[in-house]
């Protein structure tokens, strides 16, 4: 290795370091926001129109793969945009800081659906509660980069998904609700919290 390439990997290095010391301010409490609203408007929809839409767990799954698909595009897009300007040259350091933290837990989300629809259709029904505990763990995994109120949403996100597989131990179905409140409720919080803890900084002006 010459001292040029050797230069270049510590320079590599230390930019990574500094990225994930670094508060990330990527996020887009606007894009998180809607992805709320999204969750709420979905489950009140399913409540309402359940009889026209179905009880089949294929059709659930589906439209909430859909509100997931939909949410995370808004905010990928938002994210992106807000990181090159917020970040300028680091941006790409700090974005991959960003996906690293949160995606062990989306994998193991998805990958859990997968194994659950499978292996045991019929135990379909705590998918909500699984999903907003793997959920919880992502965020717990991303506090060090954000502000310190985010892990009050994680708590959240645990509390909400304990509560779901409770509420659902009776009836073993997969309720609108038990999507819409934890995840509805939880993306607006993370959204309050972002937008307060960044409304001083010049970027945000």
């Amino acid at each position: 290795m010459t001292e040029l390439e050797r230069a270049l990997s510590a320079i590599h290095s230390i930019r990574h370091q500094v990225a994930r010391g670094t508060q990330f301010r990527g996020y887009g409490p606007a894009s998180i926001a809607f992805s709320g609203f999204l969750a709420l408007s979905v489950a009140f929809a399913e409540d309402e129109w359940g009889v026209l839409i179905g009880h089949a767990l294929t059709t659930h799954l589906i439209i909430w793969i859909c509100v997931a698909a939909i949410s995370l595009t808004v905010s990928s897009l938002e994210t992106l945009a807000r990181a090159r300007r917020v970040h300028s040259e680091f941006a790409d350091d700090m974005l991959y800081s960003a996906v690293e933290q949160f995606l062990p837990a989306l994998t193991i989300g998805v990958l859990l659906t997968a194994v659950l629809v499978r292996v045991a259709p019929e135990d379909c029904w705590l998918l909500p509660g699984l999903w907003s505990l793997i959920f919880s763990l992502g965020v717990f995994a991303s506090c060090r980069f954000l502000p310190p109120h985010i892990s009050g949403v994680g708590v959240w996100y645990l509390l909400a998904g304990l509560g779901a597989l409770i509420a659902g131990s009776g009836p073993k179905a997969f309720l609108p609700w038990a999507m819409g409140i934890p995840f509805g409720v939880g993306q607006l919080l993370v959204a309050g919290v972002l937008h307060f803890s960044f409304a001083g900084h010049l970027e945000e002006a």
